[in-house]
């Protein structure tokens, strides 16, 4: 029986199934030894999700905590690596949807008030005034809007289809293109610098 699951599951599943069949039967160190294993590319993953360091190792830390508690639903369908991807994402995507029906509702609050205000939809790069700063990578991923950023580190990190994007993002094919040949363009001309 073992055997056939084995021939089944993706290739990793040979080097973390030990760890993951512990796991799965409430193994605390099992899972711990699979947190080792994957938490590196996991944090590489959410600061190219994120563009900052202390965000991601918040979003790694809620990813490990969703994992363990729905650990449970891991089907095998994908590598375990991926399934904590996928958590990350969802996780950051609910947080941006939270953050944007608060700061629409303090707009709207502030628009009783004042008659107008900022539209807290705006999807604009933030700027810094020191062109002399040097700029690596990094620092570059902040600049770029957050929904291009995303399409970016799917695509081009996480190797990421557009489709399963469009999927994960509940946008169109066509907007993940859009956001990636954004992102690209602007990481370029700032990297040119």
């Amino acid at each position: 029986m073992t055997a056939v699951r084995l021939l089944t599951l993706p290739v990793e599943h040979d080097e973390t199934g030990a760890e993951l069949d512990a796991a799965l039967a409430g193994d605390e160190r099992a899972f711990a030894r699979l947190y080792d294993r994957h938490v590196a590319p996991l944090f590489a993953f959410c600061v190219g999700l994120t563009g900052d360091r202390e965000s991601a190792r918040a979003l790694v830390q809620d990813t490990f905590v969703r994992a363990w508690e729905k650990l449970h639903s891991f089907r095998g369908e994908s590598a375990f690596g991926t399934w904590l991807h996928r958590i990350a994402v969802n996780l950051l995507l609910h947080e941006a949807r939270t953050a944007r029906r608060r700061a629409l509702r303090v707009a709207v609050e502030s628009d009783l008030f004042t008659g107008n205000g900022p539209s807290p939809l705006a999807d604009a790069p933030q700027h810094h005034d020191d062109p002399t700063a040097r700029m690596d990578l990094e620092t570059a991923m902040t600049r770029v809007p957050p929904g291009a950023r995303a399409v970016f580190v799917l695509h081009d990190i996480g190797g990421y289809s557009h489709a399963e994007i469009a999927q994960h993002l509940g946008i169109a094919e066509g907007t993940s293109k859009a956001h990636l040949f954004r992102a690209r363009r602007l990481l370029r001309g700032m990297l040119e610098r």
